[in-house]
């Protein structure tokens, strides 16, 4: 009798345990939550809003074709280079397929999106590294493109302006990795002997190789708030040097109070701010003529 009455209260506990067909009322992909703060925001609502976060301010990741979308006048974008594809020079185990999953899965041939638009109305090259693409890991052909649309800048005689978003150098391609840093350098330093404006725009995250390089040596810094800019690791420079880092350590805001950067702009304001920017150095071209 008694075993009766708890057989027919563990069918009534379970009873109300949502099946799988109610759990899929709900449309896939209708909400996000916040990586930062957990809450559940409205996608709609949230793209809305340049994918920020309207509890916290989080700035989410965005893939290079959404930073087209809300940084350059529309249709002015003319892609370059597309037809460059890595190879796999040390024959790592899947690199290729790889690959391959990621340029089904981002629409694009390598970890940046490279090519010619407007801002604004003003002529400008853009690169555009997108972390969904084997975690924006500079290889040769991520290298090479940005390379081509620095030459490219140069040729046209207009700014070159970047979107950073790496881990680093991708191991895969070992030293051929590795050297993008010097040729990416080298290209810049010509741009720059044209007198020509170079803005990088440093986003979460933005580590490695890239921060060591061309990242970091634009004629203006700028970056998101709260995106991770560094070398290493923490928990490898804590061990190398021997002391606890501060809690914001490697965070934009930090590098701004060090004097590494040159400001943090919030996502909404970044557009107008560097539209600004490419104004004036216009205009100051003009003037000196």
């Amino acid at each position: 009798m008694i075993r009766d009455i708890f057989r027919k209260n563990h069918k009534k506990k379970y009873a109300t345990i949502p099946t799988d067909k109610a759990k899929h009322d709900v449309p896939e992909g209708i909400m996000m939550k916040c990586p930062e703060c957990r809450k559940n925001v409205f996608t709609k609502d949230l793209m809305k809003n340049l994918k920020v976060c309207p509890s916290c301010g989080h700035h989410m990741k965005m893939t290079a074709f959404e930073r087209v979308e809300i940084f350059l006048d529309e249709g002015s974008f003319v892609s370059m280079d597309d037809h460059l594809q890595t190879d796999n020079p040390l024959n790592f185990p899947s690199y290729t397929e790889k690959i391959k999953s990621d340029m089904k899965k981002t629409g694009i041939n390598e970890a940046v999106l490279t090519g010619t638009g407007e801002i604004e109305g003003q002529q400008i090259v853009v690169a555009i590294m997108d972390s969904h693409f084997r975690m924006g890991s500079m290889g040769s052909v991520v290298g090479e493109k940005i390379t081509r649309a620095v030459e490219k800048a140069t040729e046209l005689q207009v700014p070159f302006i970047i979107f950073t978003a790496s881990g680093g150098a991708r191991m895969q391609e070992g030293i051929l990795s590795l050297m993008q840093m010097a040729k990416t350098s080298v290209a810049l330093r010509r741009h720059s002997d044209n007198g020509l404006l170079y803005i990088s725009i440093l986003t979460h995250p933005t580590t490695g190789g890239v921060s060591a390089s061309f990242a970091s040596v634009g004629d203006i810094n700028l970056a998101e708030p709260k995106a991770l800019i560094g070398f290493a690791g923490r928990r490898v420079i804590e061990q190398t040097v021997r002391e606890k880092l501060p809690e914001d350590f490697q965070t934009a805001e930090f590098l701004l109070d060090h004097g590494q950067l040159d400001a943090v702009i919030h996502r909404k304001d970044m557009r107008n701010t560097v539209s600004s920017i490419v104004k004036m150095h216009v205009q100051k071209e003009v003037t000196t003529w």
